[in-house]
């Protein structure tokens, strides 16, 4: 296993998500929401890289939670699809599509991303 590269990984990923909860308190919805899509899909990369050696490909939270899901059968990895696509629609459309998030949108995505890491790292902790 590459650990080095998994903590850079998992720590970037925490980096992050601390950007994102402070683009919360500076009332930028937009890039919380991205900054959380960014969290959650490198946390998730540095935790399937942890279990395999191998860096998965793709952008897709819902690909790479299923990646996760069958390497692991946890079932605090089962998320609500919706959930998942307000995270997943942050990286593409606030670059390329004209969308506007709401402060509703940028709570619901911190809520998702705080549940997704939690769950990962309750798994990961229950492996020590």
């Amino acid at each position: 296993m590459h650990k080095n590269e998994v903590d850079l990984f998992f720590q970037r990923a925490k980096n992050f998500s601390l950007v994102a909860k402070e683009r919360i308190k500076e009332e930028d919805w937009d890039l919380a929401c991205f900054m959380a899509e960014q969290a959650v899909q490198l946390f998730l990369r540095a935790r399937i890289l942890e279990l395999t050696g191998e860096m998965p490909r793709g952008h897709s939270i819902r690909k790479l939670i299923t990646l996760l899901y069958n390497l692991t059968n946890d079932d605090n990895l089962k998320y609500n699809r919706n959930d998942l696509l307000l995270l997943e629609s942050s990286y593409l459309n606030s670059r390329y599509i004209y969308n506007i998030y709401t402060r509703e949108d940028a709570f619901n995505a911190i809520k998702i991303m705080e549940k997704i890491m939690e769950a990962v790292n309750r798994a990961r902790n229950d492996e020590k």
